[in-house]
């Protein structure tokens, strides 16, 4: 936490708060004073950056009072009391409540400093674990999106925390809807820039004027994307459709940043689909400025069994915004899943997935049905690479398996019972598959 920390000083006598103030200032801190507990607690709340200083006997609401109510809105807030002569066993009251320490009237400035320095240091070092928790909670969550276990998948997961901890430059390429803008998100939510801004902005979405200005300025309302974005993420997509005078502008803010660079630029590239790549439109200094470090996304085709996963689950979501029942995916339908090209990747299977819940709560159609409405039949009917049975089959009972878990909520005798299976026939299967009960329960 770079900002220096504040001491909130709060005592019924302007004398007392002023002379507290004034010390600590001269000592290097930041003040801000109160008359009242009760004009403290408009200010103070969970996770406030700093520390307070407090009177025990005030009018009102007192110390131990105040101090009750901020240790209920931040335990880890450092609080320390100023008592009178004879008021040690409030005092002792107040540490056996929370506060960090105390100090009698007249105080010791320089040991106000002392105490003053330690429960800011406590205080950052507080925020600071808080912050990172939150920062990997973050990750964690943007990471758990990533839905799949195909080997593929896999080297993208360890890609993505491998580059997020890197300082250079990201191309995010890869075919239209396979998940770009998610994972320009992660390498962000896993690296060290997480506690600060991510800006994305589209290329596209601006003519030539606008995007100037979006990106250098200047604006009439708002920072410029370049200066919003400094010290965190500046995520680019569509980068191709800058245009000559901008791509030099970016080549000219990435050569002043210098080495590491103060805002790192995720640029996202969705040319590839096209039959052409970002080097194609991009000018070589920018595009190898741009791709020291790269990540070229799976298509959906290439994912195997990660297929039915998805469609899976975006069904079941699907269906808890439309209030049915998911979806029964037949052995047949499966393998139509699994055999698709899928041209526009995940995006086409979210698309498939909600108007499968909504032929379903119909009563009516098919998946096959789906799939051949989303283009040429011909096309649609035939997988780019033919794969063996067995896979097939065994894509089909692990999705069957889990469904069913889900379902049931990890009863393994309901499991037994609907599809039939002895209990160690379902334990080895599940073993086989890493399918684990205690994920359904």
């Amino acid at each position: 936490m770079s900002r220096k920390l504040k001491i909130a000083i709060v005592d019924d006598e302007p004398d007392m708060r002023e002379s507290i103030s004034q010390w600590l200032v001269l000592s290097g801190f930041e003040t801000e004073t109160y008359a009242s507990a009760e004009d403290a607690l408009k200010v103070i709340g969970s996770d406030w950056p700093g520390i307070v200083v407090s009177d025990i006997r005030m009018p009102g609401m007192d110390g131990i009072a105040f101090l009750k109510r901020l240790m209920g809105l931040d335990s880890g807030l450092p609080v320390i009391m100023i008592t009178g002569h004879g008021d040690v066993p409030m005092a002792v009251e107040a540490m056996r409540i929370g506060a960090m320490d105390f100090m009698e009237k007249p105080f010791n400035p320089d040991k106000m400093t002392a105490l003053a320095k330690k429960a800011t240091q406590t205080r950052r070092m507080t925020l600071d674990n808080r912050a990172l928790r939150r920062d990997l909670s973050e990750g964690q969550q943007v990471m758990s999106k990533l839905i799949g276990t195909s080997p593929v998948m896999d080297r993208l997961r360890e890609d993505i925390l491998d580059l997020g901890q890197a300082d250079g430059h990201v191309l995010i390429d890869g075919e239209t809807g396979t998940g770009k803008t998610l994972v320009a998100h992660a390498l962000h939510a896993v690296g060290p820039r997480a506690s600060k801004k991510f800006i994305p902005v589209s290329c596209a979405a601006y003519s030539d004027e606008a995007l100037t200005a979006r990106l250098f300025g200047p604006l009439e309302d708002g920072l410029p994307a370049v200066e919003e974005a400094r010290g965190g993420t500046l995520s680019l997509e569509d980068i191709e459709a800058l245009s000559e005078p901008l791509q030099a502008r970016l080549l000219a803010f990435i050569s002043e940043q210098g080495t590491p660079a103060e805002t790192r630029i995720i640029a996202i590239s969705n040319a590839r689909g096209e039959g052409r790549k970002a080097e194609d439109s991009l000018r070589p200094d920018l595009f190898y400025r741009l791709s020291a470090l790269k990540i070229t996304l799976p298509p959906l085709r290439a994912r195997g069994e990660d297929i039915l996963a998805l469609f899976t689950r975006m069904a079941e979501q699907f269906s808890e915004e439309y209030g049915c029942e998911p979806p029964q995916v037949s052995a047949q339908e499966a393998a139509q899943l699994l055999q698709a090209p899928w041209p526009g990747n995940i995006r086409q299977l979210i698309n498939v997935a909600e108007r499968a819940v909504l032929q379903n709560r119909r009563g009516s159609g098919s998946i096959a049905s789906l799939l051949m409405a989303d283009g040429d039949d011909n096309q649609q009917a035939t997988t780019t690479e033919g794969k063996p049975l067995k896979e097939y089959v065994e894509s089909f009972e692990k999705m069957l398996i889990d469904n069913t878990m889900r379902r049931h909520k990890g009863s393994i005798a309901s499991v037994m019972d609907e599809l039939c299976l002895p209990r160690r026939t379902l334990n080895e299967k599940m073993a086989k598959y890493g399918l684990q009960r205690g994920d359904y329960l």
